[in-house]
């Protein structure tokens, strides 16, 4: 049932005195794109009369039929609360529709929208509780980022050590003016480095939230003379941030089929569990898009790097663990992806890949019973389990192997997300970094 009608967006453009509309979408790298309207435009926008040009867009089409409309969600409508209060400005997020009026097939939103009827088909629904980790770090006198920072709180510390205890006050309070319900914050294990939590949600809508969380995030940030950023692993020596995703799997009243009434994991927990590692490593490139996201992958920083799954809460070296939480709050945490993806592209691969396990009636392997955190590359290579991949290389192999990914994600989007990681792998291959310059250039 829809939150708003379209009398209700007017009336509250007119009660709030919104003077912007924000139309967003966002390209097939999870890029925020957006076209602003006036207030005059409304009435072409909700009728979804609204063009642009889908051939300046990454991923999109580049023909000469390039023209596409945006059909808005309306009920995802919110008013930016860091904008002007005289003239405010308010956003929807919006689908891709193509000229003839058919949903864009290469549009992210689309893809998940997808992946999401077919669960409906099933009898499933999803929910997301996703926990991202950023850095806030100082900027130069030009305002350009750096990566330094005053401070050297850890984790849970409080200020004074903690110096960005303001920081995260006003991005939560810019987050719950747009309806988010904010479960907890806190200063993370790196200096700099933070995490704020928010309840879980229907799978479509927590990937508009995510977006709108970054988008918070560094809005703020920025005002406090600060800059955010979720790159997995900005600093050596220290944790890398990532947005472990929980996952909660529901039936149409409402009632848990990841858990039994004594708090048990359900066949579908477990053949979802077993689709998820059945395709994680060609999900990978995806879930972690970017060469520095596998600097946060190794052995020592709670990251995951095997294959593996664990029903004890404790063990935060699994890639698949169970949280404590059970009954009606039993969920799976998917612990590798990281704040860079796509999330709706990363969202659709997961579900899909669990479902497909729940379709297969796929068993898992056994459980991890070991804990690997502080282990070393040498523990990783002599453990029984298989590696995710270690580079964007490896992430590329795997991602063209597994005919799923392509399933979901089209042959569009599979291919020109295929040649953009490809470029930048090449790229960063070709590189000479100033650790080669420091191990080599002296000796040979």
């Amino acid at each position: 049932m829809s939150k708003y009608t379209k009398e209700d967006i007017f009336r509250i453009v007119e009660e709030e005195d919104v003077a912007f509309i924000r139309l967003q979408f966002c390209d097939i790298f999870g890029t925020p794109k957006n076209i602003a309207i006036t207030t005059r435009q409304l009435d072409k926008a909700l009728n979804n009369e609204i063009m642009f040009d889908g051939a300046s867009v990454e991923g999109f089409v580049r023909s000469e039929e390039s023209d596409m409309y945006l059909y808005p969600d309306i009920d995802t409508f919110d008013i930016y609360p860091w904008r002007p209060q005289s003239g405010k400005v308010a956003r929807m997020f919006c689908n891709v529709h193509t000229l003839d009026g058919k949903p864009y097939a290469a549009d992210p939103r689309n893809i998940l929208k997808r992946v999401l009827e077919n669960a409906d088909e099933m009898g499933l629904k999803f929910k997301i509780d996703p926990h991202l980790e950023f850095f806030l770090f100082d900027t130069d006198d030009a305002g350009r980022p750096t990566t330094e920072t005053h401070e050297s709180a850890g984790y849970f510390d409080v200020a004074p050590a903690d110096q960005a205890e303001n920081v995260r006050r006003d991005i939560i309070m810019n987050l719950e003016d747009m309806n988010f319900d904010i479960s907890s914050s806190h200063h993370e294990s790196a200096p700099a480095q933070h995490e704020i939590d928010f309840a879980e949600d229907l799978a479509d809508r927590m990937a508009d939230m995510i977006m709108t969380f970054r988008i918070t995030v560094k809005t703020i940030a920025k005002r406090h003379g600060l800059y955010a950023t979720f790159m997995p692993k900005p600093k050596e020596g220290v944790s890398g941030s990532g947005m472990h995703m929980n996952i909660l799997c529901e039936n149409e009243e409402g009632e848990s089929l990841f858990s039994d009434d004594y708090g048990n994991l359900t066949d579908i927990a477990y053949q979802f569990i077993a689709g998820v590692l059945e395709h994680i490593k060609g999900i990978t490139l995806v879930t972690n898009p970017l060469v520095n996201s596998y600097k946060r992958l190794v052995p020592g920083y709670e990251a995951p790097v095997n294959i593996s799954w664990s029903s004890s809460s404790a063990n935060r070296s699994s890639l698949i663990r169970i949280p404590s939480q059970r009954g009606a709050w039993t969920r799976l945490e998917l612990r590798n992806p990281d704040g860079t993806c796509n999330p709706y592209l990363a969202i659709a691969l997961i579900l899909a890949a669990g479902m497909d396990g729940i379709k297969k009636g796929l068993v898992p392997p056994a459980e991890m019973h070991e804990n690997f955190t502080g282990a070393t590359n040498s523990d990783i290579r002599n453990a029984a389990y298989e590696n995710l991949p270690q580079t964007l290389g490896e992430a590329i192999e795997a991602y063209q192997k597994d005919e799923l990914v392509k399933e979901v994600l089209g042959d569009s989007v599979f291919e020109k997300y295929l040649d953009a990681k490809r470029r930048d792998w090449d790229s960063f291959r070709t590189c000479v970094t100033q650790w080669e310059i420091a191990q080599y250039l002296n000796k040979y």
